[in-house]
């Protein structure tokens, strides 16, 4: 399934900024000094971390993350600046589409309506249309895009996301080199603005209930941890026993607990039996999660497993797909549409997933800045869910 070689990140890149952003982004400067203790202990796990990397073959380069130190992000993403892609020939997309224009109280500049084959995989050429329709539709203060369909999820060898994105990049796929997201580890919460991508995410579920299911906990997500520290939470890290997907385990951060942000950090083993609590992120590697059934997501939760097909949302890779994390009650997931090989950097970064949610981010931009190299990997989920942040309440539309 997976090459042995795999890229290792600087793991510096929560270093300092990003614990700001993290620990004192609420409020919490009232409990300064708790946030202190959990900010210096995952510091120094990330010190060992890097003195006790192991060498990497010569042949797998070693890019530094931009910004090399993860500054807190500056605002998020709002309703305001998020358009809707529906396709007319899609039913899922068609209901789902305009349940998620309701919920979110977009409005008709917001809504983009285009005709697309509904199967697996879009073509190079159908995407270039597609992104033309895209770029003539929306305007500048447009950020962000919903794309509301379970299909297509892929463009040959590109996630659809990654794609309707960043462009067409067919030379990035495979076990080879990907290519660099501009939008990783970024401050900016204004993306279109300031690099010229809208970052894009599917409302995929396995089926329209599941996907209206999906939207409504994305909404009821808005701004619930904010300054709400119990029931106690927790960000699971789950080895699985598997070697080959469990590449990310060394990036994972030490097991912490701190009350002043109501969340326990989890490092768990294969054996460790199922958190008690409800769970804000659950990463681990994996075919599938057996305990998946078992597992409580609150509001806003982010949850992937690393493998090869994740992002094969039909099934059809034999892997389990991102949207069973989705079915199951997470808000966000990912996975990869074609086989990546285990290179860390196509899949979200332990911490800073964690940082970007818990410093206020939407979770699509929580998962687009944690992945350095997208091209193959497909964003599924509510975008503008953000349990850290402050509330915006959506305005329904029929009330305006």
């Amino acid at each position: 399934m997976f090459n042995a070689k795999h890229g290792w990140w600087v793991a510096a890149v929560v270093v300092f900024g990003g614990l700001l952003g993290l620990f004192y982004a609420h409020g919490l400067r009232a409990q300064a000094g708790e946030a202190d203790a959990v900010a210096a202990g995952i510091v120094s796990d990330l010190t060992a971390q890097m003195a006790s990397a192991p060498a990497v073959p010569a042949s797998v380069p070693l890019p530094m993350p931009r910004p090399p130190i993860a500054l807190p992000s500056s605002g998020r993403l709002t309703r305001q600046q998020v358009g809707v892609v529906i396709n007319e020939a899609d039913p899922y997309s068609v209901n789902v589409g305009a349940y998620y224009v309701q919920q979110r109280g977009l409005r008709p500049h917001q809504v983009l309506r285009v005709r697309l084959p509904v199967e697996p995989a879009l073509s190079p050429d159908d995407l270039q249309t597609l992104r033309q329709q895209i770029d003539a539709f929306f305007g500048p203060g447009i950020q962000a895009l919903a794309l509301a369909w379970a299909q297509p999820w892929r463009v040959e060898c590109n996630s659809i996301t990654s794609a309707v994105t960043l462009g067409f990049q067919p030379g990035h796929c495979g076990c080879g080199k990907g290519a660099d997201s501009p939008y990783f580890n970024a401050t900016t919460a204004m993306p279109f603005s300031v690099l010229g991508i809208r970052p894009s995410m599917l409302l995929a579920a396995g089926d329209v209930a599941h996907a209206r299911a999906l939207i409504d906990t994305g909404v009821s997500a808005d701004g619930s941890r904010f300054h709400v520290r119990t029931p106690m939470v927790a960000a699971v890290f789950k080895r699985s026993g598997d070697v080959r997907r469990d590449v990310r385990a060394p990036l994972f951060p030490q097991p912490n607990r701190s009350e002043a942000l109501g969340v326990e950090i989890r490092n768990d083993k294969p054996s460790t039996p199922v958190p008690t609590q409800p769970l804000i992120l659950y990463q681990t590697g994996g075919v599938n999660e057996p305990l998946l059934a078992q597992l409580k997501f609150v509001p806003g939760a982010v949850a992937d497993h690393l493998t090869s097909a994740g992002g094969m949302l039909d099934g059809s890779g034999g892997h389990m797909p991102a949207t069973a994390w989705i079915d199951a009650g997470a808000t966000a997931s990912y996975g990869t549409v074609t086989e990546p090989c285990n290179y860390t950097q196509k899949f979200p970064h332990p911490q800073l997933l964690l940082l970007r949610l818990m410093e206020g981010g939407s979770v699509l931009e929580a998962y687009w800045k944690s992945v350095q190299w997208p091209v193959q990997g497909v964003f599924v989920g509510e975008p503008l869910a953000a349990p850290y942040a402050p509330v915006q309440r959506p305005v329904p539309a029929q009330a305006r």
